[in-house]
């Protein structure tokens, strides 16, 4: 099964012949579709900066659909309840050993559900600490003290978490940082530039290793 999984992501990617971002809607009543300005922000930065070639306005894919095979790369946001059906986690595992990358952020509120929910798809795998040794902390721009903190919430560290398959990353979960919140429109949280920068900058390196790896 894992193998025929393989051959019909490898067989999208050559389909549709570039590198793009979508945005995962999920269930459960969670504000999906929070940040709207995030991704393109960071998707103009990633081209003009990292020298990608991605479509600025990022399509939107349901978790249980395979159209989340088209896309090498999956961002999961919101505040609140997540919800995965079994369907829903068997079509997310198998793009994500396929070859496929998530990074969910937390735009506060929604690590108790997901924790849970990640369960479902991946059973026998725990969320471990990403160091900050890791390549995704180490590629375009260097990050020594691993994931930024961008927005203060609870007095947290900021954390980043992972799933590996076969020594990849293949999901980084982004706690007490709240990356999106930098990536959105300057206006919307009076984020100083630097503190943007930092956000953009770290999100350029995610898109990167989900791309390269």
């Amino acid at each position: 099964m894992k193998l025929i999984f393989s051959f019909i992501f490898y067989l999208l990617c050559l389909a549709s012949f570039s590198q793009e971002l979508a945005v995962l809607k999920y269930k459960g009543g969670g504000d999906w579709y929070s940040n709207p300005t995030a991704l393109p922000n960071l998707i103009k930065f990633c081209n003009e900066n990292i020298k990608t070639k991605i479509t600025e306005q990022p399509e939107t894919v349901e978790t249980g659909s395979t159209d989340i095979f088209q896309y090498p790369f999956l961002h999961m946001t919101g505040h609140g309840n997540v919800f995965f059906t079994e369907d829903d986690a068997e079509n997310l595992r198998n793009y994500l050993i396929s070859g496929g990358f998530l990074h969910i952020d937390d735009n506060y509120g929604m690590e108790p559900f997901l924790k849970k929910e990640l369960k479902k798809v991946f059973p026998n795998k725990d969320l471990v600490e990403v160091p900050s040794s890791h390549p995704i902390f180490n590629s375009a721009y260097k990050f020594p003290n691993g994931l930024p903190k961008i927005h203060e919430h609870d007095g947290k560290r900021p954390q980043a978490f992972g799933i590996f398959h076969e020594d990849r990353l293949i999901l980084l979960f982004t706690f007490e940082s709240d990356l999106g919140d930098g990536w959105e429109d300057p206006e919307v949280h009076n984020d100083p530039e630097d503190v943007r920068q930092k956000a953009l900058r770290m999100g350029a390196n995610i898109v990167k290793y989900a791309f390269e790896n």
